[in-house]
């Protein structure tokens, strides 16, 4: 080659490099741009500090992890060891994500932590620890160790934490011996503290004084030593439902120095009464499933702050909630009382409830005054008790102005309430003994939106005329399983839902659904319908029709679906179908 040609070739080739992007090495020939960091196989680093290596099936761990890397994620995989030359050189890292792998305690050394001096967030849950790390950096924020296999905490795995705000240990095997009375000392910022699920016997000591939430459920908690919570006077809520906690294990003492809770859940317990010292910050009490057969009034003479008191399922019986026990809760929006033995409404209920909820009692009988207190209320439950319709004051709901939703299932009542307020929107009288209903019964209730009349005795011939007329907002009426022969004529017009399954109905007229232009849902599921049983007029004015059941009838009933302008229904033809249960699109 010439010494021109030579020269030639040389200027091309520095051009080229000068001009050309490697795609693996972006500016190959700009040293002004830096080199990109590697990145390990399989995995991605959306940037220089972020290695996410998640959901890969690792059996090893990776290498060639830059040391740069601030945050490393290694969740969903099968690792059961971390070698320690590899973590130890990342010391820059501020979040190490193990969570759901199958490391052992033996496969995490405790050297490794001596490098990450900078460790903020830990995340080991569902893993197969058996111990904790004996030594876990003090710049800790952030410990998750949540169910594994752990039976021992040791004094610095968690002590001597400035910064440590949050420990989750719940699902573990902890008893009190593996947790030493010095496990939290030195850490005294932290918020959360989770041991639920283990097996704890009493409620540690040595408790951090800033805790906020602390939960304990699950355990096998029989009693909280004398001055356990003495110092969380930050603590807001605290979880001890699902222990074995009798009234010997607490005291007077065991929650007065609480001043900032709020939210306190003793449920599934085994407690005979009302705790005492319940402190005037409390919102919500869960006391639902014990053993209480009495509520005195002085147990919740400081909790004036109450707005939710759930005493279901346990044996409150005729003389459990004597008058003025309810009177100190002012503030009182919720009570809760289903599953007991009450034979009537409390007295003297809060001015200010808002819900009463007590299905499953043995109520009998309201009187005019029973609910006079409560006149705030918007939701009223008294299903399944043994109301009887003659002992059912006229007057019982007239003065609920408030009053949105009325349930009365399962009771025993001949007849519809009288004095039902105006402002009602959901009724239910399924599963009672109602045989006629009358326009009367229902005037006023102009804004009630649900009717629930199932599993009754009615007739259509014992329906007076007009009583459908005030219903001009009833969008869902249930009349199944009942006595009707033929659909119930002038029904409202505002319906969109009509249950009519489980009747006897064997004939559908042209002119059954005029009233109702609105009905998207039509259920005529075990009448006696046949397959030309419901005329072909009777659905066509229905435009917003979507759901016809006929199944389970003597035969399989045609349905002439309306139609819907230009569009084709979802049955062939878009006029006839056979149902079962048929769905337009």
């Amino acid at each position: 080659m010439r010494p021109q040609e030579l020269l030639l070739l040389l200027l091309m080739l520095k051009w080229s490099l000068a001009h050309t992007e490697d795609p693996a090495f972006p500016h190959l020939g700009d040293s002004s741009q830096p080199l990109p960091r590697p990145c390990p196989w399989r995995c991605s680093c959306p940037r220089d500090d972020t290695v996410d290596c998640a959901g890969l099936d690792l059996r090893i761990f990776p290498d060639n992890i830059t040391r740069a890397a601030r945050h490393l994620s290694l969740q969903n995989n099968r690792l059961q060891e971390l070698p320690y030359n590899e973590l130890s050189r990342l010391s820059g890292l501020r979040t190490l994500d193990l969570h759901s792998n199958l490391i052992t305690s033996e496969g995490l050394p405790d050297e490794a932590f001596e490098s990450l001096s900078q460790l903020e967030n830990f995340y080991v849950a569902h893993n197969k620890l058996s111990v904790a790390p004996q030594f876990l950096p003090r710049s800790l924020r952030v410990a998750d160790l949540a169910a594994n296999e752990v039976v021992e905490i040791f004094p610095l795995t968690f002590g001597e934490k400035p910064a440590l705000r949050s420990v989750y240990l719940h699902n573990n095997r902890l008893r009190n011996t593996g947790l030493p009375p010095n496990t939290f000392n030195g850490s005294e910022a932290i918020t959360t503290l989770s041991l639920s699920s283990n097996q704890l016997s009493y409620l540690p000591p040595s408790l951090p004084a800033s805790l906020e939430r602390l939960h304990l459920q699950n355990n096998l908690i029989s009693k909280v030593p004398r001055g356990a919570l003495s110092l969380q006077t930050h603590l807001r809520e605290l979880y001890l439902q699902h222990n074995q906690l009798t009234d010997s294990g607490l005291d007077a003492t065991t929650f007065s120095k609480l001043s900032s809770l709020e939210y306190l859940d003793l449920s599934h317990n085994q407690l005979a009464t009302v705790p005492e010292g319940l402190p005037g910050t409390l919102t919500i009490l869960h006391l639902g499933r014990n053993c209480i057969r009495h509520v005195e009034a002085v147990r919740l003479h400081k909790a004036r702050g109450l707005r939710y008191l759930l005493l279901q399922h346990n044996k409150l019986g005729a003389s459990s909630l004597p008058k003025g026990t309810l009177r100190p809760l002012r503030a009182l929006h919720t009570l809760h009382l289903y599953g007991n033995k009450l034979e009537r409404v409390p007295p003297a209920l809060p001015r200010h409830l808002q819900a009463l909820v007590m299905p499953h009692n043995r109520v009998a009988a309201l009187g005019a005054r029973d609910l006079v207190s409560a006149r705030a209320l918007a939701e009223l439950n008294l299903a399944y008790n043994s109301l009887a319709s003659a002992h059912v004051h006229p007057s019982t709901f007239r003065r609920l102005r408030a009053l949105r939703s009325l349930d009365l299932a399962g009771n025993q009542l001949t007849r519809l309430p009288e004095g039902l307020p105006a402002s009602l929107r959901s009724l239910r009288l399924q599963r009672n003994q109602l045989r006629t209903l009358e326009p009367e019964q229902l005037a006023g209730l102009n804004k009630l939106r649900e009717l629930n009349l199932a599993h009754n005795r009615l007739r259509v011939g014992n329906i007076g005329p007009g009583t459908w007329h005030e219903l001009q907002a009833l969008k869902v009426l249930d009349l199944s399983h009942n006595e009707l022969s033929f659909v119930p004529p002038d029904l409202p017009e505002a319906l969109e839902e009509l249950h009519l399954q489980a009747n006897r109905i064997s004939h559908v007229g042209p002119e059954a659904f005029l009233s109702t232009p609105h009905l998207r849902a039509l259920f005529l599921r075990a009448n006696r319908l046949h397959m030309t049983s419901i005329a072909a007029e009777a659905l066509q004015g229905l435009t917003h029709l979507r759901v016809v059941d006929t199944a389970e009838n003597p035969e399989q009933v045609l349905v002439q679906l309306p139609r819907r302008g230009k569009e084709p229904s979802a049955l062939e033809g878009g006029e006839r179908g056979v149902g079962g249960q048929v769905a337009l699109a």
